[in-house]
């Protein structure tokens, strides 16, 4: 594991930070680990009663023998700096002497990916998908995109850059099923996507590049981290929510306090002159709602868990705080996960003898003309260390939410876990075994109204920075805030993001590490060239 000095103190300083989730995690980790300050100073304060906000996988709330993760997040060696360097220095759950970084290295070179079948087209055959699909308009438009300013593209979508030809290809299919991306998206963020993952554009037909942990993330990252900073000494509250935060007027901008709502009444936090301040804006899983076998989950609007109440309480002070409500369309950004836990091999066989990978060597499979653009993926087993022997999960979700299905007469949003199954089992055309598999499969579903809300068309200032200007002691963590040229719907971009606050805030004189430019290194653009003209 790697050393850091810390002869640097701060000691005392008392860090507060807004939000359980991995970006507070990592900056509390940050502040102990490089700027020297002490555990027992660093206070974050959680709404929730778990930490690390959406990197979950647990138990599932609506059936008793199911398991749920909301959704899954991919690693990879090049592009992920900060999330390899802040977790080379975390004990793994499994073995104290490996880092969590090792743990994953050794992992993914004993289960490498390396996906044999990533789409399947309307006759249930296997397509081609290293057979790209481009035309010569699509890689024109491809290299337009590409080589646009960012200033150009304010709130463009991303069907106002390609002609119609360019979303039927195996490419896009591919490309918008790995990371979320609707069609009517944010072309800045796709332009960001390709420039940040050229690298992948040879592998996107394997996903070669992925990295995974272990088991789920919670229990593989958040788990291990939680750990570490108990042992430091860091404060957790739990269940208190932030409300709001003063903020002083004049040339040096700071916060002065913050109003906490918890369980026993309200509370004012005031901070001293030498404190700092992290606050956690908005989230993608705020408002996520779970069904079971036979109810579909209910679709929340109206803001009901607070996770976006604080940004727009902050952004009312000042205009360079941002604008959430630009990612506040929930029928442009909502989609729906499903977790089956399967009580024996039966399906889990079938699947892994149509796509020819064993578990977790394979990657998302798509049927790229089913109604819900459903697509599912196997992982390594188990994928819950509390899994009972002899059980086994896998993880999909439909993109188009609010179209009919092809086996099921009715959206997706609709169905419950047992008609989502059924589904499944049709685009599978394995009919013959649906009655046992139904018997024999609990299935648990999330809607998440936000999921993709970080991809909201948007223009210049819709994200604060993560250290406003004039800024003295207080900074912005999380998915909606602003770091150029990264790449949000990453683990990488929250760990980033407290790095750069911390390093920025505390005067940690230690390099941030650089974002990785797959378009600088000539065999990388070489193989990306060679791919678009499959």
């Amino acid at each position: 594991m790697t050393a850091h000095d810390n002869s640097r103190t701060a000691s005392g300083k008392h860090l507060w930070i807004v939000g359980g989730g991995i970006a507070g995690m990592a900056a509390a980790a940050f502040a102990i680990r490089d700027a020297g300050v002490a555990g027992s100073n660093v206070h974050i304060l959680e709404e929730s009663g778990l930490p690390g906000g959406s990197l979950d996988g647990a138990k599932s709330p609506t059936l008793t023998d199911g398991w749920v993760t909301r959704g899954g997040r991919m690693l990879e060696d090049e592009a992920y700096l900060c999330t390899w360097d802040l977790f080379s220095s975390i004990p793994s759950q499994g073995n104290p002497q490996v880092s969590v970084r090792d743990e994953i290295t050794a992992f993914n070179k004993h289960v490498p990916t390396h996906a044999n079948a990533r789409l399947f087209g309307r006759d249930h055959t296997i397509l081609p998908a290293a057979d790209y699909g481009f035309d010569t308009r699509d890689r024109l438009e491809l290299g337009r995109l590409i080589a646009s300013p960012e200033s150009t593209l304010a709130d463009k979508r991303i069907d106002q850059m390609f002609g119609k030809h360019f979303f039927s290809t195996n490419f896009w299919q591919m490309w918008r099923t790995t990371f979320a991306f609707q069609n009517w998206h944010s072309a800045i963020e796709l332009r960001r996507y390709f420039l940040r993952f050229v690298q992948e554009f040879s592998r996107i037909n394997t996903l070669s590049g992925v990295r995974r942990t272990v088991y789920d993330q919670y229990d593989s990252m958040v788990l291990p981290l939680h750990l570490w900073l108990g042992l430091h000494d860091v404060d957790f509250r739990f269940g208190q929510r932030v409300v709001d935060a003063a903020f002083t007027n004049g040339v040096d901008r700071r916060i002065a306090r913050l109003s906490v709502e918890t369980d026993q009444g309200h509370a004012d936090i005031d901070l001293g002159d030498d404190d700092i301040a992290l606050l956690t804006l908005g989230s993608i899983t705020s408002d996520s709602t779970y069904g079971g076998q036979d109810t579909p989950p209910e679709l929340i609007r109206s803001h009901r868990d607070h996770g976006w109440s604080l940004w727009e309480t902050v952004a009312q002070k000042a205009p360079d705080f941002g604008h959430p409500e630009v990612f506040l369309n929930v029928d442009e950004n909502k989609w729906e996960s499903f977790t089956l836990t399967m009580h024996d091999s039966v399906l889990l066989d079938r699947i892994v003898n149509l796509a020819d990978n064993k578990p977790g060597t394979g990657a998302l499979m798509t049927w790229v003309d089913s109604g819900w653009l459903m697509s599912i993926v196997v992982p390594h087993q188990p994928h819950f260390p509390h899994l009972p022997a002899g059980d086994s999960t896998l993880w999909g979700y439909g993109l188009l939410v609010d179209k009919l299905g092809d086996h099921v007469p009715k959206t997706m949003a609709a169905s419950s876990g047992r008609e989502i199954l059924t589904e499944l089992i049709g685009q599978l055309e394995f009919d013959s075994i649906l009655d046992h598999v139904l018997e024999t499969t609990d299935v648990t579903t999330v809607m998440m109204p936000y999921a993709s809300a970080v991809f909201s068309p948007r223009a210049p200032g819709d994200r604060p920075l993560v250290i406003p200007d004039g800024s003295t002691n207080f900074g912005f963590l999380g998915q909606f805030t602003e770091i150029p040229e990264d790449v949000v719907f990453t683990v990488e971009y929250s760990i980033h993001g407290a790095m750069q606050a911390v390093y920025t805030l505390l005067d940690v004189d230690r390099a941030i590490p650089g974002i990785y430019h797959g378009a600088f290194h000539p065999s990388v653009d070489l193989h990306a060239i060679e791919s678009a003209f499959k």
